[in-house]
């Protein structure tokens, strides 16, 4: 029963769900020297991985949010704590993500696992890495928790364990939850580069519908039904979120993993703390402290290692070295 009463209540300094998901995004100041390696696909598209490599038998993949990328802070943060640790580092950039817009009309999705995979296929031939450690934050957290679930029986043994911060493992209600007048800072952020690609994807791709139509959104129901759903091959916004919920395959996860949900997390409603799949499985670790908003986790601020890192690193060494 991998339920984890947690000893973290939020930040010491404030107690508001919307401060500790903000002010860390826009305080926080870290530099990191990343290395930049470009993967071919092979259906002719491309993703960007941005690297930290000192020679290490340990590597950590990071996989950010919906419309982030290695340069956002909370992947910052990991790269440059856990390069200091021991590990090496490949931040992996969802596809149009790392600065440079992907080559064809379909891009990233919510359960898109299929660049993790060839990852994944890429790193364990290598001979230096005998631990792989799998990170994701809420986007990219669910497409972690999708690929885990979906791949329990034939893993790359390499892959020892892995973490998922801020998951919203069920899509619809935490696209109703953005919906919301409280949320609408997140959501006019998240659709305008999401609609800002769309657009200028129509211009190229008989297969996008009208910049008219794409401004017309204002939810992300709109929004996915319109251009998520059905380039991605979905009937539409409520197939898309039934078929890529991670919550359905978090009972199937047959490897250390580690899952925290702030309970006060503006992005997540009750449907996102899987208390019940947790307390019958032996391999899901589920953490709700009280505070952390989204993918936040200050302890104070600007700057200094966060609760996240510490708490990840804690998990690492419970599970890798027990």
């Amino acid at each position: 029963m991998p339920i984890i009463q947690s000893t973290f209540h939020g930040s010491k300094l404030f107690h508001d769900a919307h401060l500790e998901t903000i002010l860390p995004a826009i305080f926080r100041k870290l530099t990191v020297n990343y290395s930049r390696e470009r993967i071919e696909t092979p259906d002719g598209d491309f993703f960007d991985v941005d690297r930290i490599n000192k020679g290490n038998s340990q590597l950590m993949i990071l996989l950010h949010g919906l419309e982030g990328s290695s340069a956002s802070k909370y992947i910052k943060g990991f790269s440059k704590y856990f390069s200091s640790k021991g590990w090496d580092i490949a931040a992996k950039n969802f596809r149009s993500c790392s600065g440079d817009s992907n080559r064809l009309a379909t891009s990233y999705h919510s359960g898109f696992t299929t660049d993790l995979r060839q990852l994944l296929e890429q790193e364990t031939i290598k001979v230096g890495y005998d631990t792989i450690v799998l990170v994701g934050f809420s986007l990219g957290g669910n497409v972690l928790l999708k690929y885990l679930g979906q791949n329990a029986e034939n893993l790359p043994k390499k892959v020892k364990a892995a973490i998922a911060f801020s998951v919203p493992i069920d899509l619809k209600s935490s696209s109703i939850v953005l919906g919301k007048w409280q949320n609408k800072i997140y959501l006019n952020r998240f659709l305008k580069t999401l609609k800002q690609k769309a657009i200028a994807k129509s211009l190229i791709f008989d297969s996008f519908p009208s910049s008219v139509l794409i401004n017309a959104t204002n939810d992300f129901q709109a929004f996915d039904n319109l251009v998520t759903a059905p380039l991605h091959g979905f009937e539409g916004a409520d197939d898309y979120y039934k078929k890529n919920s991670s919550k359905q395959f978090l009972s199937d996860i047959s490897l250390n993993t580690l899952l925290i949900n702030a309970e006060n997390d503006p992005f997540l409603d009750a449907n996102c703390f899987p208390f019940d799949i947790a307390a019958a499985s032996t391999k899901l670790h589920f953490e709700a402290p009280r505070g952390g908003g989204h993918v936040g986790f200050a302890m104070h601020l600007p700057n200094g290692p966060y609760w996240s890192e510490i708490r990840a690193d804690e998990f690492l060494k419970e599970v890798l070295h027990p």
